[in-house]
């Protein structure tokens, strides 16, 4: 038994990434101190595709990151990984996941709906996981719809090092709906500054059609907070709105750049200064306005501290 042990431990990690996460991956797996594993995907006339390692994994440690947004696809190619690795005898199967797709569905807001991430947590336990590794989940509570362990990063502990970087007086922290109030709270709290919430309304998904401000900005150099933005309809009208109401400059960190639809040329056209994303998502278009920055030396870092069973509580910033 001593001796299965010994070998089991001096087993390395072996570190693969999904289609749409190859740059975010290789950028992971350099800043791990290894090379991205070899994968091949098949693909048949009708769109269907088959992944398969070219290298052996068992007993390993491995860790497959892809982010999961829409298409669906991008989640089929991780299920269909963990799926293989769990059948080629891989010892631990991390998923490391820097968005979390589908997760604005985390419970019934109406009726007759799903509740698509309690769905894709059980599909992906299923499909072989035995660790998540994700950041800025739209939902706090979404982990407990895991019996895997759950590792949730915050990428305060990219943005904050930024925004004390940029030395801005009379600071003010802003959460462009009620959902967010939460965060903006935390990071006032870590910057020492004040805090306003904008109260929306929505018709539709993707639709605002009235916003409120609570709380004072004439002067003050507003930081927007949020864990995504998609068609950025919500934080360009937030801008917009406190630059009416006197503010200095309005500037967005968000953390998931999913960006659809007419978002880059809403940005464009918007009073927001600037829009501080990180790479958990790889852009369509460049703008000046957009600023990336890498998670990769986080999820690095933490995928380090998973396999020598060290804590990872530090990288909780907020």
């Amino acid at each position: 038994m001593k001796e299965r042990e010994d070998a089991l431990s001096s087993t390395g990690t072996k570190n693969f990434a999904c289609t749409q996460s190859q740059a975010l991956g290789a950028k992971i797996a350099a800043a791990y101190g290894t090379d991205l594993g070899n994968i091949r995907f098949s693909r048949y006339s009708d769109g269907e595709f088959q992944p398969s390692f070219e290298e052996s994994i068992r007993g390993a440690r491995i860790f497959i990151i892809g982010s999961t947004n829409p298409s669906s696809e991008n989640l089929m190619e991780m299920l269909l990984m963990l799926d293989a690795a769990k059948r080629a005898s891989a010892r631990h199967i991390t998923a490391v996941m820097p968005y979390f797709g589908w997760a604005r569905q985390d419970r019934k807001d109406k009726p007759r709906v799903p509740i698509a991430a309690k769905l894709i947590a059980k599909m992906l336990e299923t499909a072989g996981a035995t660790r998540i590794i994700t950041m800025d989940l739209h939902a706090d509570q979404i982990q407990g719809f895991f019996e895997k362990p759950v590792d949730h990063l915050f990428a305060s502990t990219l943005f904050l090092p930024y925004v004390e970087n940029l030395k801005l007086d009379n600071l003010c922290i802003a959460s462009p709906d009620m959902g967010g109030s939460k965060r903006a709270y935390a990071y006032s709290k870590a910057l020492e500054c004040d805090v306003v919430i904008c109260y929306k309304q929505r018709e539709k998904a993707n639709v605002v059609t009235h916003m409120e401000l609570i709380g004072e900005v004439k002067g003050k150099n507003v930081i927007l907070v949020d864990d995504m933005v998609d068609t950025a309809g919500t934080l360009t009208k937030a801008a917009d709105l406190m630059m009416e109401r006197g503010a200095e400059s309005v500037r967005a960190i968000t953390t998931h750049g999913l960006l659809s639809g007419s978002a880059y040329d809403r940005i464009e056209k918007s009073q927001l200064k600037e829009l501080i994303i990180t790479d958990s998502i790889p852009t369509t278009q460049t703008s000046n306005k957009i600023k990336i920055l890498s998670c990769a030396d986080l999820f690095a870092d933490v995928m380090n501290r998973v396999h020598h069973n060290t804590s990872i509580s530090s990288k909780f910033v907020l």
